[in-house]
């Protein structure tokens, strides 16, 4: 989340005008992420989160908050889009698609002990359930065919063992089909400032402008590339068991799926690791935006491509 449209007090006062929200009382941007424009609405009926998107279509929009309410609706802590008078969540703000969603209480974790994993992979178990009867579907924006397209776009920017290190893996992701596996929503971007915390309860996740539908253990995955690793990348056993049991007892992996784990913890740290770079050699102009390393996910895939992970100890 960042700021690249900036937005007056004034024009959201006219724009709040088609909420049932009362009296705008501060406005304020959110310096964090690097993807669509975000600030902090309070009213005199509370505080909210606004979103204008940078990228995304309006045709697009309605998966994402359609499956925040249906989620909210079915007891996981997700935000609730703000339906105008006009019932619809949707609107359009200095030229850019944009929406209201509650704001949920708590703050991220910086360094997340086993007892957040826990939580997160129980939770991250629990919405992937509650996602099954979503009706709406949509393909992963930020797949395969993704990973090639970008890939062509960051390869001249790459020293010579990077770009034989990219193609390596894109040859290698290619090997593998992952039809069998089990499929539905995915969040897709389940890192630690997107999860809210109040203590050791899990109060919120957010930022669900990336969500699809895709392998759910490959959502598991990138949650593990980011929750249960230590700042060289390399897994912490305490915090991996945690989130994979966690998520496990909830909803088991399968024999396919813990077969296929390292592939998938391989892919998800391909498209972090693109992601990245994309952002690093084609920045996006904006008023406060936060640019993230690609290196700690290069090191990541690296580590990955190396380690033999015993998953049945570690789901036990």
């Amino acid at each position: 989340m960042s700021v690249f449209t900036t937005v007056t007090l004034e024009q959201l006062r006219v724009w709040l005008q088609r909420y049932p929200l009362g009296e705008l009382l501060d406005l304020k941007g959110i310096a964090s992420g690097i993807t669509n424009t975000n600030y902090f609405v309070t009213t005199s009926t509370g505080r909210y989160v606004l979103t204008l998107f940078e990228k995304n279509t309006p045709d697009e929009l309605p998966y994402f908050l359609d499956l925040m309410a249906h989620l909210a609706e079915h007891g996981i802590p997700a935000p609730h889009p703000v339906a105008t008078t006009g019932d619809g969540y949707l609107g359009e703000l200095n030229g850019k698609p944009a929406a209201l969603v509650s704001c949920l209480r708590g703050s991220s974790l910086e360094t997340p002990e086993p007892v957040h994993c826990d939580e997160m992979g129980r939770v991250l178990a629990e919405m992937h359930l509650a996602g099954s009867s979503f009706p709406q579907t949509m393909d992963n924006p930020r797949g395969p065919h993704w990973w090639a397209t970008t890939a062509t776009t960051v390869l001249p920017f790459l020293d010579t063992a990077e770009r034989a290190m990219l193609e390596a893996e894109l040859t290698f992701q290619a090997g593998f089909r992952h039809a069998e596996l089990p499929r539905g929503v995915i969040h897709a971007d389940m890192f630690r400032d997107n999860v809210l915390f109040d203590g050791e309860h899990l109060t919120g996740l957010i930022d669900f402008y990336y969500a699809c539908n895709d392998v759910l253990a490959y959502d598991l995955a990138i949650t593990v590339n980011d929750w249960c690793v230590n700042a060289d990348g390399r897994l912490d056993q305490p915090r991996l068991k945690a989130m994979l049991s966690a998520y496990h007892h909830v909803r088991a992996l399968n024999a396919a799926e813990q077969q296929a784990w390292p592939a998938l913890s391989r892919a998800a740290a391909l498209r972090f690791w693109l992601s990245r770079l994309y952002d690093k050699h084609h920045p996006q102009p904006g008023e406060l935006t936060h640019a993230k390393d690609p290196d700690h996910f290069r090191r990541i895939l690296t580590l990955r491509a190396s380690e033999q992970q015993d998953l049945q100890a570690l789901l036990a």
